[in-house]
């Protein structure tokens, strides 16, 4: 992924909702979000060029999202990201012990962002920041740089997020779709500095990300209620950013989120 905002109330009607964009060239090969043949248990989407995730889930409860964290010039890391995703899924660690795990090969991977959770919270962590964040209950964006960095577009979603579920009782996955799908580049004067140049920054700046080689692929709704019961709708684009096609699955989690849940953060939030 490279755009996610979500709402984590583990005593509300909907303790997670998550939003989410995945940007990428569109020439690299990938499944849309499916059940994995070799591991009917999970579900989500699934590059196709190294074998992992940028979000999915499990039957168990479990779920897990990357995203790239950018910086120029890129220091490449032998282990691919995606498995970041899968590995959780199929792991029997809790999100803590997986991510103090991953912090001692931390360097195996390039930049990235990673959210980890289950029934007994939702955790962060980046291998540019190195502590794992246990997640306060609220609204959280996560894009290319640390959680919550105050970008334009993070801004943007973590605050549409926040008034769509304040002007609805239940949240409305083609509204949510319709926030992301969002193409205004923030001003000069605001673009981060992350190495990359102005002109791609500009570029990159926007929620939705529209060209010939290179955009969103995918918006991504998940909603999780308070009886374990989870949907997942997924709108496809083409190239330019065509509307191309749409998914809806559904799951129930064998374990209610909010019923173990302890709140308290335990960690620095970054």
């Amino acid at each position: 992924m490279c755009l996610i905002s979500l709402s984590w109330q583990p005593d509300a009607q909907y303790p997670l909702i998550l939003v989410a964009n995945r940007d990428e060239f569109y020439e690299r090969p990938a499944k849309t979000v499916h059940f994995w043949e070799d591991n009917p248990e999970i579900l989500g989407g699934r590059d196709l060029e190294a074998g992992g995730s940028w979000l999915a889930l499990s039957r168990k409860g479990r779920i897990a999202a990357v995203t790239n964290f950018r910086e120029f010039p890129i220091r490449p890391g032998v282990l691919s990201r995606g498995a970041l995703v899968s590995d959780f899924l199929s792991s029997e660690l809790s999100p803590k012990e997986y991510l103090s795990q991953i912090h001692s090969a931390a360097d195996q991977y390039s930049g990235f962002n990673l959210l980890v959770g289950d029934a007994s919270g939702l955790y962060y962590y980046s291998n540019r920041m190195g502590s794992v964040v246990s997640l306060k209950p609220g609204f959280h964006a996560l894009s290319n740089h640390l959680l919550n960095t105050p970008w334009p577009k993070l801004e943007r979603v973590r605050q549409g997020l926040e008034q769509h579920l304040e002007q609805h009782q239940k949240p409305e996955p083609d509204d949510l779709i319709a926030m992301m799908h969002n193409g205004t580049k923030a001003p000069d004067d605001q673009l981060p500095e992350t190495g990359v140049g102005q002109e791609r920054e500009k570029f990159l700046s926007s929620c939705f990300i529209a060209s010939e080689n290179y955009g969103t692929r995918n918006t991504s709704v998940l909603i999780l209620d308070r009886q374990g019961r989870l949907s997942w709708t997924e709108q496809m684009y083409q190239p330019k950013g065509e509307d191309g096609q749409k998914f809806q699955f559904s799951m129930k989690f064998p374990v209610q989120w909010h019923s173990s849940i302890n709140p308290v953060n335990h960690s620095k939030q970054p």
